[in-house]
C-alpha cells in the first residue's frame, strides 16, 4: 500500500485547508488511517485517526477544529482543518494499518504503511 498526502500550503491564522490521503495498491476498506504531523525541531505527533468501522479519534489540540472523513469510492481520506493556528504549522502525513489496536492509535510506530507528507504553514 502506498500513500500520498497532499493539499498543504500557506494559510493565514483562522483559515482552512483540506488535506487528502490517497492510497494506491490497495483500498482503505478494513484499514485504520491516521494523520500525524511534525513541526520543525519537534517530535511527530498524532492528529486524528479513523478506524475501519468509521469511529474517529482526535488529539485534544485539534478537536472541534479538524475533521477526518473517508470517501471509499475515491479511496481517499480527508482531513478538513478549520480555525488554523500558527502552532498547526507542520508537515502532515498519513499512515494506515490493518491491525492497529485501539489503545495504540496515537502511536505512529504501529502503522504499517505511510507516505510523503505535505507542508502546512499558518502565518500569524
Amino acid at each position: 500500500v502506498q500513500l500520498q498526502a497532499s493539499g498543504g500550503g500557506l494559510v493565514e491564522t483562522g483559515g482552512s485547508l483540506r488535506l487528502s490521503c490517497a492510497a494506491s495498491g490497495s483500498t482503505f476498506n478494513g484499514y485504520t488511517v491516521g494523520w500525524f504531523r511534525q513541526a520543525p525541531g519537534k517530535e511527530r505527533e498524532f492528529v486524528a485517526a479513523m478506524r475501519w468501522n468509521g469511529n474517529t479519534y482526535y488529539a485534544d489540540s485539534v478537536k472541534d477544529r479538524f475533521t477526518i472523513t473517508r470517501d471509499s469510492a475515491k479511496n481517499t481520506v480527508w482531513l478538513q482543518m478549520n480555525s488554523l493556528r500558527p502552532e498547526d504549522t507542520a508537515v502532515y502525513s498519513c499512515a494506515s494499518c490493518r491491525t492497529c489496536i485501539l489503545s495504540s492509535l496515537r502511536n505512529y510506530q504501529q502503522y504499517a504503511y505511510s507516505g510523503q507528507g505535505t507542508l502546512v504553514t499558518v502565518s500569524s
